[in-house]
């Protein structure tokens, strides 16, 4: 193992004034539910090793300044496994949290359900789950420790089930635990590093900075601002409008032109990311995560970085905007890619549903989105992202149905007119604000605002 912590002291990790719940329940009769031989006695010495009674702990504390749930394990106790009793303890936090409003942060190091009580203990996952989804549907956070190891229900309940999943490095992070995988598997796959590479974690975080890094997160997701966010002003040398269709594109496609990491630095004063489509992959073009202002409140974020947008960051950002939601905090979007990946792998991925997801998550959002086109607005790719009624243009932008040189082919036409294809698809900004597309072209900071007309 490389998290040797007890629950205890996992929990003096990340705060200071830990107030535990009492125990109320009466310890396992005889040998449990199942009559499973020697179990009583395995139960005693467990609490007589731990100072335990049971294989979780649970109350109240303040982490980075916001009172929260805490919800903590001891794996030296049967393994952390999950029981009848340790899922009693779990949703009563659960319903505690509800009742007084407060975050859950769980700190996990589990084995899976525990034998010893068969399918009463597996019963606990249903339940665990069930207590999860109230939780997030009464708009509250969940955030995920993943200590060493975290396998079995535990992982797939209320450790995959968070909305945010940190992990410690090495942990030994997967449903299968290290006794029941198949010969000769690769164990590279079962640690929180693989888990954070494909998709499923979203951040690995050493010991001594999880108090800060849960901190920040928790900050973030209890400070929503007032919506809807006012779009960023365009960065970069101010210029007249482009002049043409292909001037329009030429400067989108320019290397040295702002892209949306720029925007972000520049409107946030922090911000944590969000990884991952937790269905196996990870888009680097695509950046998903919440952000505070200035006045210290929080916007949640989903932004291209000018690459062609792969299926797993269409699915990021969706989570991104479901998240927001139900948390209640508006959402800024920013759009800058040539289009959705259409290779043979995007295809086999699901670029279709994917994109189709986060035009639906964009449409239902009750939270208001605002989106900034701040380079390329390459066809549906770039649309999923926009947010209808509320999108605004940088100079240094455009907008298609299709890119000019695909348009040309399409047409059948030879490629050097793809500029006057361009021009054909009035993709200036100041096209878009005429045709209703945008409803404004944003002028730079020092400006007195958006710019609200104007033609080519």
């Amino acid at each position: 193992m490389t998290d040797p912590l007890t629950a205890r002291e996992a929990l003096a990790l990340v705060t200071g004034d830990f107030a535990p719940f009492p125990a109320t329940e009466d310890r396992p009769a005889g040998d449990g539910p199942i009559g499973w031989p020697g179990y009583g006695a395995a139960h005693a010495r467990a609490a007589g090793r731990t100072g335990e009674s049971e294989s979780v702990v649970c109350g109240t504390g303040t982490v980075g300044g916001v009172p929260v749930v805490l919800i903590s394990f001891e794996f030296r106790f049967l393994g952390g496994s999950i029981g009848e009793r340790t899922g009693a303890r779990a949703a009563a936090a659960h319903a505690y949290a509800r009742d007084h409003r407060l975050p859950v942060v769980v700190l996990l190091a589990t084995g899976g359900s525990r034998m010893h009580e068969g399918m009463r203990a597996l019963l606990q996952l249903q339940r665990l789950a069930g207590e999860s989804a109230r939780t997030r549907a009464a708009g509250l956070p969940q955030i995920a420790v993943l200590r060493d190891p975290t396998t079995g229900g535990g992982w797939a309940t209320l450790g995959a089930g968070s909305d945010i999943v940190l992990a410690l490095p090495g942990a030994q992070v997967g449903f299968a635990g290290s006794r029941v995988r198949p010969p000769g598997a690769d164990l590279a796959a079962y640690t929180a590093e693989a888990q954070f590479a494909h998709g499923h974690v979203d951040a690995v975080v050493p010991a001594e900075a999880l108090a800060g890094t849960l901190g920040r997160w928790l900050t973030l997701l209890t400070r929503p601002a007032d919506g809807p966010v006012p779009p960023p002003p365009a960065l970069g040398v101010p210029r007249a409008p482009a002049g043409s269709g292909r001037e329009a594109v030429a400067r989108a496609r320019h290397p040295d032109r702002p892209r949306a990491d720029r925007y972000l630095a520049a409107f946030f004063t922090s911000r944590e990311e969000i990884s991952g489509d937790r269905c196996g992959g990870t888009d680097p073009g695509m950046l998903c995560g919440f952000g505070r202002r200035p006045d210290g409140r929080t916007v949640a974020y989903a932004a291209q970085l000018g690459t062609a947008t792969r299926p797993a960051g269409f699915r990021t950002a969706a989570r991104l905007v479901r998240l927001a939601d139900r948390l209640g905090v508006p959402v800024l979007t920013l759009i800058d890619t040539p289009g959705a990946a259409n290779d043979p792998a995007a295809e086999r991925d699901g670029a279709g549903p994917a994109i189709a997801d986060l035009f639906g998550a964009v449409a239902t959002a009750r939270v208001p989105v605002t989106a900034l086109l701040v380079g390329e607005g390459g066809s549906g790719g770039a649309l999923a992202l926009a947010a209808p009624g509320n999108t605004w243009a940088t100079p240094d932008s455009y907008f298609s149905v299709i890119a000019p040189e695909a348009a040309a082919a399409i047409l059948k036409r030879a490629p050097e007119e793809s500029g006057v294809t361009a021009d054909q698809l009035r993709l200036r900004p100041g096209d878009l604000l005429e045709l209703g597309i945008v409803r404004g072209v944003v002028g730079p900071p020092d400006s007195t605002g958006p710019i609200r007309s104007g033609g080519a």
